[in-house]
C-alpha cells in the first residue's frame, strides 16, 4: 500500500511536507479519493505575500476537497487538511495550496482542462463530458478570463477595428474591438452605441493604453461609432470598412432591381446575379447576367450594376489616382437618374475622408468579420447563451488570445 501511495504522490508532484496518506477506490460509485496530509510539526510559509517571518507553525486546519482530472474513466478527488498558520506579524491565515486556487473546488489541472474544452465546444457539452454542473464550469471560465485579461498590456495598440455581432434575435448586440495588428479581441461589451466606444477607451486606459495614441480605426458608417470615436479616440483617423461601403451600394442596386421587377418578371430571383462579383458567379449566373445586360433589354438594374462595378475600381487604383476617380464617379452617378444610386453618392460625399482614407490606412473589418463568424458559429453550437455576459466570456476565450493557464509550470503540485 505504501508503494501505491508513493506512486500517487509522484504522479501528483507533491512537494514536502505534503504526502498521500490514504486512497479509496470505489468501482460502484465510480470514483477515486486521495487523501493528502502533512506530518505533525510541519511548518509552512506565512500566507501573507512578502512576509519575512520565515516558516510559521500550524494553528489549526480546515478540511477541503477538490475535483481532479479523471483516473481513467473514474472521477478523482483530492482531500486535505489545509493548515492555518500563526504568524507573529500577521496573525492566523489559511495556507494557499499549490494544486488549487482558493475557493475553487477544482484542481488547477482540472480547470486547465475545462478551459481547453470550452474553447472548442459548448459549455453544456463540456459539462456532460466532465459530469459537472455547467454553473461551476462557467465560474471557472469567467474567473480565468478576468484574471488573464487583468495581466494584458494594451500599451502598443494603435489601430483598432470595431463591429457589432448579434447576441439574440432582434436589436440585441455585442460590440467587439480588435487590435488589427495583433489580430486579437481587445474588448467586448453590450450594445452598439457610442457608449461602447467610451467603455473601450476606459478599458484601454485600464490596461496601460492611451486612447489619444490610437492612430486609426476601422468601422462601418454608424453615426454612433463615428460620434464615439470623435469623442473618445480624438486623434484617430477614421477608415470606413470597404466591405460595408460596398454593401451600401449593393443595397442601392437591389432597390433598383426590386422596383423594376414589378414590371419585368425576368428580374425575379436574380438578386445575387447583380450583387456578386463576376469572379464569384456560377456559370449559370454568368449566362443570366450576360443575357440581362444586353443593350436591347434597356434595364435600369443593368445601369445600376455598371455603376457598382465602376465604383469598385476605386479600391484597385493607386493612392494618387483614387480621389480624382471617385470625384468623377460621383459626378456621373448623380446624373444616373437612379435615385438609390444618387442617395449612395450623398452617403459617399458625407463620409468622403473615411472612404478615401482607406488608400492610406489599408485597413478593413475583414478580421472582425472572420471573428464574428467564429463567434456566431460558437453561439449556434451552444444554441445561444443565457446572457450577453456569458457570450462575452466565450468571445475572449476564442478570440482574445489570452494566455493559457500552465499548472505544470506556474503552479507545481
Amino acid at each position: 500500500m505504501s508503494e501505491t501511495l508513493d506512486l500517487f504522490k509522484a504522479a501528483l508532484g507533491l512537494a514536502e511536507p505534503w504526502r498521500v496518506t490514504r486512497s479509496d477506490f470505489d468501482v460502484v460509485q465510480g470514483r477515486l479519493d486521495l487523501y493528502l496530509d502533512f506530518p505533525r510539526g510541519a511548518r509552512f510559509a506565512c500566507a501573507v505575500p512578502g512576509c519575512d517571518q520565515g516558516s510559521c507553525p500550524v494553528h489549526d486546519t480546515e478540511d477541503k476537497t477538490w475535483r481532479h482530472m479523471d483516473f481513467f474513466q473514474y472521477k478523482a478527488f483530492l482531500h486535505a487538511r489545509v493548515p492555518r498558520t500563526r504568524c507573529a506579524e500577521h496573525g492566523v491565515h489559511l495556507v494557499e495550496v499549490a494544486w488549487a486556487r482558493p475557493e475553487s473546488g477544482f484542481t488547477l489541472l482540472f480547470e486547465a482542462l475545462l478551459i481547453e474544452f470550452a474553447t472548442a465546444m459548448p459549455v453544456a457539452r463540456v459539462a456532460a463530458m466532465t459530469r459537472e454542473h455547467d454553473t461551476r464550469i462557467w465560474r471557472v471560465l469567467e474567473y480565468h478570463v478576468a484574471v488573464q485579461r487583468e495581466k494584458l498590456s494594451f500599451a502598443d495598440v494603435r489601430r483598432v477595428g470595431m463591429d457589432e455581432t448579434s447576441a439574440r434575435k432582434g436589436q440585441d448586440y455585442v460590440t467587439t474591438f480588435m487590435d488589427l495588428d495583433a489580430r486579437r479581441v481587445l474588448f467586448a461589451t453590450e450594445g452598439r452605441d457610442s457608449a461602447t466606444v467610451a467603455a473601450f477607451a476606459d478599458d484601454l486606459a485600464g490596461h496601460g493604453g492611451d486612447p489619444e495614441r490610437i492612430s486609426d480605426t476601422s468601422s462601418d458608417m454608424s453615426p454612433a461609432f463615428i460620434a464615439g470615436i470623435g469623442e473618445h479616440l480624438p486623434k484617430a483617423k477614421l477608415t470606413y470598412d470597404r466591405y460595408h461601403v460596398i454593401a451600401k451600394l449593393n443595397e442601392a442596386v437591389d432597390q433598383v432591381r426590386r422596383a423594376e421587377q414589378k414590371d419585368n418578371p425576368a428580374l425575379k430571383k436574380t438578386r445575387y446575379v447583380w450583387l456578386k462579383n463576376r469572379a464569384n458567379l456560377t456559370v449559370k449566373q454568368q449566362d443570366t447576367l450576360t443575357w440581362l445586360t444586353r443593350p436591347s433589354m434597356h434595364l435600369a438594374t443593368a445601369r445600376a450594376h455598371r455603376w457598382r462595378e465602376d465604383f469598385q475600381e476605386f479600391y484597385d487604383l493607386d493612392t494618387g489616382q483614387a480621389p480624382g476617380y471617385l470625384r468623377s464617379w460621383c459626378y456621373g452617378a448623380k446624373r444616373s437618374r437612379l435615385q438609390p444610386i444618387k442617395d449612395f453618392v450623398k452617403l459617399v460625399e458625407t463620409h468622403w475622408d473615411g472612404i478615401v482614407g482607406w488608400h492610406d490606412s489599408r485597413i478593413s473589418n475583414g478580421l472582425l468579420e472572420g471573428t464574428n463568424s467564429l463567434i456566431q458559429a460558437a453561439k449556434a453550437r451552444a444554441r445561444g447563451y443565457r446572457s450577453k455576459t456569458k457570450m462575452i466570456t466565450i468571445i475572449y476565450l476564442i478570440a482574445g488570445k489570452l494566455p493559457n493557464p500552465s499548472p505544470y509550470v506556474a503552479h507545481p503540485i
